[in-house]
């Protein structure tokens, strides 16, 4: 059983991994670097349990200690009971929830033990909007793919804000990052998958005559919000896709399109 200690010091340094949440750049470097993740929200902190991740801490406003009692009594990790304002000043943020866990980061696998296994793969590039890579995350949790590959420069997909709108299911989603770009879809390409470009280019075919959810593996490329899939990997692709529009709209919100595109590319598959 954890211990559940009172705290009502800011600077306490048994709270450190909880200081600055609000601070992107400052966690970005420190959370990979010192292997922890923040789960934030009850029903977050019971998935990531539920994967398998090891909980370093957690700290609790008052009212969700009874909330969270059957994680208290069966983790062996210290659990700090503060005050609303008190979490407020460590985090820089007011805890709408009222939980947070630090978590243990497991180590992440490459993409060839990854590729292996999976049917339907989406591979984002650069990505680096937190929200964007949790509503993707959600979506491919959702609709069934199998794995996700991000290039070198993609968000953390463990940051605080994509774990939140992902409600988690960034736990569910075997994820891997590739080393180069686009170089490392040379190993897609190899592992026996049609590679698709999702673009809003008119040269595309539509995502409905290509028929991804007849092919026996397939991966679908994402771009970033608003610039889109670089030349170097549309270059890189087998086949450009687009959703078709209508009443002259050109493109999509990149989590949107995600979601439907992993509809098309799964569809028709057992159990879909």
């Amino acid at each position: 059983m954890a211990d559940l200690i009172t705290v009502d010091d800011p600077d306490d340094p048994r709270l450190s991994d909880y200081t600055g949440l609000t601070d992107v750049e400052l966690r970005r470097k420190r959370e990979p670097a010192e292997g922890l993740f923040i789960a934030e929200g009850e029903k977050v902190i019971r998935r990531a349990r539920v994967a398998g991740y090891e909980m370093r801490s957690m700290l609790l406003s008052s009212k969700w200690v009874d909330v969270m009692r059957d994680v208290i009594e069966d983790v062996p990790a210290p659990v700090y009971a503060v005050s609303p304002e008190l979490a407020e000043r460590v985090t820089g943020y007011h805890v709408h929830r009222g939980a947070l866990a630090s978590m243990q980061r497991k180590p992440l696998p490459d993409a060839e033990t990854i590729l292996a296994d999976a049917r339907r793969v989406a591979i984002m590039e650069s990505v680096n909007d937190h929200t964007n890579t949790g509503a993707i995350f959600r979506s491919a949790a959702a609709l069934g793919m199998d794995a996700v590959l991000l290039s070198p420069d993609c968000a953390d997909p463990l940051y605080r804000r994509s774990v939140k709108v992902s409600m988690g299911a960034v736990f569910s989603v075997p994820y891997a990052r590739l080393e180069s770009w686009p170089r490392g879809l040379e190993a897609v390409r190899e592992a026996g998958f049609k590679i698709l470009a999702l673009t809003p280019d008119e040269k595309a075919t539509t995502i409905d005559d290509a028929a991804p959810h007849r092919l026996e593996r397939v991966a679908l490329m994402l771009g970033a919000e608003g610039d889109g899939l670089s030349t170097q990997a549309l270059m890189a692709a087998d086949e450009w896709v687009r959703i078709p529009m209508a009443h002259g709209v050109d493109s999509l919100n990149v989590g949107a399109a995600a979601a439907v595109a992993f509809y098309a590319v799964t569809s028709g598959r057992p159990g879909h």
